[in-house]
C-alpha cells in the first residue's frame, strides 16, 4: 500500500466517530475525496457522497459506513465520574479497564473505564461480567464542576486504540468495522477515475449502520440507484475458538481476498458479475452464504424504493467489535480493485433482473 494511501487509512481509523457523531471521520473522508478531484456533497444525516460521471447510466452506489461502536456520557455524578450508555453492539467483557478518549467541548479528553479491583470482589462476583450500564469513566477530576468544564452529557467516547502495523500487511485498530469499508469505496472510486465508465457512480460513506442501517436507508432513497455494492467487514474464522462458527459462517481467512456473499439479500446476476470479474483479473475471492438478510447496508439498499440490484463485498476481520480488530491491507486493496473493475463493466443495457 502506498504511503499516502496508508496515511489516509490511518487518519480515518483514528477519527472518533460513533454512530450519530461521525463528523470527524466525515471530514477526513470528504477531504480525501476532494483532494482526488471528486465532486462531493453531504446530506442532512451526515452521509457523504463522492460522485463520478454525473449523468451516466445506470446509477451505481458504493456504500461503506464510517460510524463505529462507542459510548455516550449519560450522567456526571457529584464526584465527577462519568456514567455511560453504549452505542452499538458491545461485548460487555471488553470495555473494563481500558483507556478512553472523550470528545469534549474543548477537545479530546482522556480517561479510563474504572472497575472494582478483583481483591475486593466477593467470590461469587469474580466470574460475573459487569453490565454495560454499570461502567463509569474516571477523567481524573475532583468533582462534578471540574468534570463539567471538560465534558457534557451526550459527549461520545471510544476506547483509545489507534492503528498499528503488526507483521507484513496485517494491521490492527479500532473501527475497521467499518471505516475499512468507507476506505474501500473511496479507493474504488479513485481507480474508476482512471477508467472509461458508463455509469454514474456514487461512492457513499454512510452513517448510523451500527444502530439500524439508518444512513444507507436515507442515502439510498435520495440517490435512487439501480445497482448497489455494499462494503463491510465479515467474520474471519481463521483463529482459535471459532468452533461451530466455521460451519455457520464459512472458512474465511484474512489475506485471502474479499468475501462475496450469496443469499436472498444478494442479486444473483451482480454476484456472478463480481465472481467473473475476479477471475478475469486474478483477484482471489472467498464465497460465503447468508440465508437471511445481512446485517449490513446491503439489507437496507436492496429494498430501497422499488428495490436495487445489490451485492455485498466483505473484508475479512478478526475480533470484530473489539478495539483490536485485525485486517489485511492486501484485502482492502483487492476489494477496491474488484469493485472498480466490476463497475467499469456495467453498461446501460446490463440487466440485473434475476430470472
Amino acid at each position: 500500500m502506498k504511503k499516502n494511501t496508508y496515511a489516509f487509512l490511518d487518519k480515518l481509523i483514528t477519527a472518533i466517530s460513533p454512530s450519530g457523531y461521525e463528523d470527524e471521520a466525515a471530514r477526513v473522508w470528504q477531504d480525501e475525496a476532494r483532494a482526488a478531484g471528486m465532486e462531493t456533497r453531504r446530506d442532512v444525516h451526515g452521509n457523504t457522497d463522492a460522485i463520478l460521471n454525473p449523468g451516466g447510466t445506470p446509477r451505481v452506489m458504493l456504500s461503506g459506513h464510517y460510524d463505529e461502536i462507542g459510548f455516550l456520557i449519560t450522567h456526571i455524578d457529584d464526584d465527577g465520574y462519568c456514567w455511560l450508555g453504549p452505542i452499538g453492539g458491545w461485548d460487555p467483557q471488553i470495555p473494563q479497564g481500558h483507556r478512553v478518549v472523550i470528545r469534549g467541548r474543548h477537545g479530546h479528553v482522556p480517561g479510563v473505564i474504572g472497575k472494582c479491583p478483583i481483591h475486593l470482589l466477593k467470590p461469587d462476583q469474580r466470574d460475573k461480567v459487569v453490565k454495560l450500564e454499570e461502567l463509569w469513566v474516571d477523567i481524573g477530576v475532583k468533582n462534578k464542576a471540574q468534570a463539567e468544564h471538560l465534558v457534557s452529557i451526550g459527549d461520545p467516547l471510544v476506547l483509545n486504540h489507534c492503528m498499528r502495523r503488526l507483521q507484513d500487511d496485517v494491521v490492527t485498530g479500532r473501527g475497521f468495522d467499518n471505516r475499512a469499508g468507507a476506505f474501500v469505496v473511496l479507493e474504488a472510486a479513485r481507480r474508476l477515475q482512471k477508467k472509461k465508465i458508463a455509469a454514474e457512480v456514487h461512492a457513499v460513506a454512510t452513517v448510523q449502520e451500527e444502530i439500524g442501517l439508518r444512513g444507507a436507508r436515507t442515502a439510498g432513497f435520495g440517490i435512487d440507484p439501480q445497482v448497489c455494492i455494499a462494503v463491510d467487514v465479515t467474520f474471519a474464522t481463521d483463529h482459535p475458538s471459532m468452533g461451530d462458527a466455521v460451519r455457520r459462517e464459512g472458512k474465511v481467512k484474512i489475506g485471502k481476498g474479499p468475501a462475496l456473499t450469496r443469499g436472498p439479500n444478494i442479486n444473483p446476476r451482480l454476484f456472478e458479475l463480481l465472481v467473473d470479474t475476479a477471475k478475469k483479473n486474478d483477484i482471489p475471492v472467498q464465497i460465503v452464504a447468508e440465508p437471511l438478510a445481512t446485517g449490513t447496508d446491503a439489507n437496507a439498499l436492496q429494498i430501497s424504493r422499488a428495490g436495487t440490484a445489490t451485492a455485498l463485498v466483505s473484508i475479512p476481520n478478526r475480533y470484530m467489535h473489539s478495539p483490536c480488530e485485525i485486517v489485511s491491507l492486501g484485502d482492502l486493496e483487492a476489494c477496491a480493485e474488484l469493485i472498480a473493475h466490476t463497475v467499469a463493466r456495467i453498461k446501460p443495457d446490463t440487466s440485473f433482473v434475476p430470472f
